[in-house]
């Protein structure tokens, strides 16, 4: 009887490690299984509303805002009160009265007042800088949505990644499966003498040589994984994307192309080189503000009590001032914005250059990217039926099992090209898309807010090469 009570509560510490392990391993399963595949509009929705670069640019946006207004202030009159006590042991005013006779007055009083004074004119200071201001306004804005434009491509370059990771994932399991079925079919050849055991030892290989590529592919797809959930926010640390169809070619990008001199206004890069050329030529305005007369009224009400009598009064006044001593070395302050506008002039033409080369070199590399990708989906068609020849030659006798092999492996490296030229042509599409301006925004309203001027009616210039002509 103790035998079988025994052996019961043996029975039942077994069941309950059993439960236990399994409630475990259930918990450790959770999250994967839980774990939700994110699509790609939903990766850069998240990356746009959690990336830090974003928050920053827009922290930038709204600084540039305040500055702004901190600007606007300076058309208000300045305003300033003053007070002033005094107590003397001798009197501010002596009076003579005669022989021996002094009269010692004011030796204590109270002073003070209110005072405002406005600007007339400032040499263009306060107006050129509110302008400034604004200019650093557009020019955070265009920022802002430079920024967006980088976070979007980086997070389609971790996105398609993963694809291309899980995807070659798909071909090692394919393979594998080749592989097992290839030896059974070795296995019992060896037993029954048709072949030998040096074949067996190759697919053993091969199947080594497998199996090392899924754990480097496995370990390179979870930190890209983490890459990516890194980048978007997502708190989880990982993050899944949906299987991509089947090898389907994608339509040519012929209809994604606009001729780069026309899409020259549309790019954030241009606006910037314009508001920096807007910038130059504010600030030399400034400073030549600096050293013309200033002109300014104002008035006050003023009280005083310093002989024991209260004496209030109101008063007015406009006060001219010319900075004599700075005509010595602002000639030459003027000279130096004069050339840093210039600076900025040839910047202008240079760089809007390269954008329009930029342009077309994105769109070479997107044919190039497209033209890849046909040819490995050529290979995959050629690759997938001389593995099929080779495998009746080798069950035919007429080929060796390395012959097999090697069209084993030109099916996997077919398999794998196309994948990563898949990938590669998403993020040049993406790439030359950003490039033309057409990524998300529309950049209308704000070429023609700032007073930018389309890039077809600068072709009548004749100063600048290419027929780009900075703003007046």
């Amino acid at each position: 009887m103790s035998k079988t009570i025994n052996r019961y509560s043996i029975m039942k510490q077994k069941l309950n490690r059993y439960i236990f392990l399994w409630l475990v391993g259930f918990t450790l399963l959770v999250p994967v299984s839980a774990q939700r595949a994110y699509t790609l509009d939903e990766c850069l929705q998240r990356a746009l509303e959690n990336n830090v670069r974003i928050k920053n640019a827009g922290n930038n946006l709204e600084i540039a805002k305040q500055g702004s207004q901190e600007a606007f202030t300076k058309y208000f009159p300045s305003l300033s009160a003053t007070g002033t006590g005094f107590m003397a042991d001798k009197g501010l005013l002596q009076l003579d009265m005669g022989p021996g006779m002094q009269m010692s007055l004011m030796k204590k009083g109270v002073v003070g007042g209110v005072s405002a004074s406005m600007p007339l004119f400032t040499g263009g200071q306060i107006v050129n800088g509110n302008k400034l201001a604004k200019v650093n306004i557009q020019v955070n804005r265009l920022q802002y949505n430079q920024s967006e434009n980088e976070v979007k491509l980086t997070t389609e370059n971790y996105y398609w990644q993963v694809v291309m990771l899980k995807e070659k994932l798909q071909t090692i399991t394919v393979v594998e499966a080749q592989l097992a079925n290839l030896l059974k079919d070795v296995e019992a050849s060896v037993n029954a003498g048709v072949t030998t055991r040096n074949d067996l030892l190759q697919v053993q290989l091969r199947q080594n040589e497998i199996e090392s590529s899924r754990s480097q592919i496995e370990n390179a797809l979870t930190l890209s994984q983490q890459m990516l959930a890194q980048y978007i926010g997502e708190d989880s640390g990982i993050v899944d994307v949906p299987p991509v169809a089947g090898e389907v070619l994608p339509e040519h990008p012929q209809g994604l192309y606009r001729n780069p001199e026309s899409s020259l206004v549309l790019t954030n890069e241009y606006h910037l080189l314009q508001q920096n050329l807007k910038a130059n030529k504010l600030q030399r305005r400034i400073t030549v503000g600096k050293y013309l007369p200033t002109v300014a009224i104002g008035g006050g009400y003023m009280y005083d009590n310093l002989m024991d009598k209260d004496h209030p009064f109101w008063m007015g006044f406009a006060t001219v001032s010319i900075p004599l001593s700075g005509w010595w070395g602002g000639s030459h302050d003027v000279r130096k914005q004069e050339l840093q506008v210039r600076n900025a002039e040839n910047q202008f033409t240079d760089q809007s250059e390269l954008l329009i080369l930029r342009m077309q070199q994105n769109w070479n590399d997107l044919k190039d990217a497209y033209k890849q990708m046909q040819i490995s989906m050529r290979s995959i068609e050629q690759a997938t039926e001389n593995l099929r020849l080779n495998t009746d030659y080798y069950k035919a006798g007429t080929c060796t099992m390395n012959d097999l092999l090697d069209a084993q492996t030109l099916f996997q490296q077919s398999k794998d090209r196309y994948v990563e030229s898949y990938a590669r042509y998403e993020v040049k599409k993406c790439e030359y898309l950003q490039a033309t301006g057409r990524q998300s925004y529309d950049f209308r309203n704000l070429i023609y807010s700032d007073g930018a001027i389309p890039y077809s009616s600068l072709k009548q210039e004749r100063k600048y090469p290419r027929s780009l002509k900075p703003l007046a």
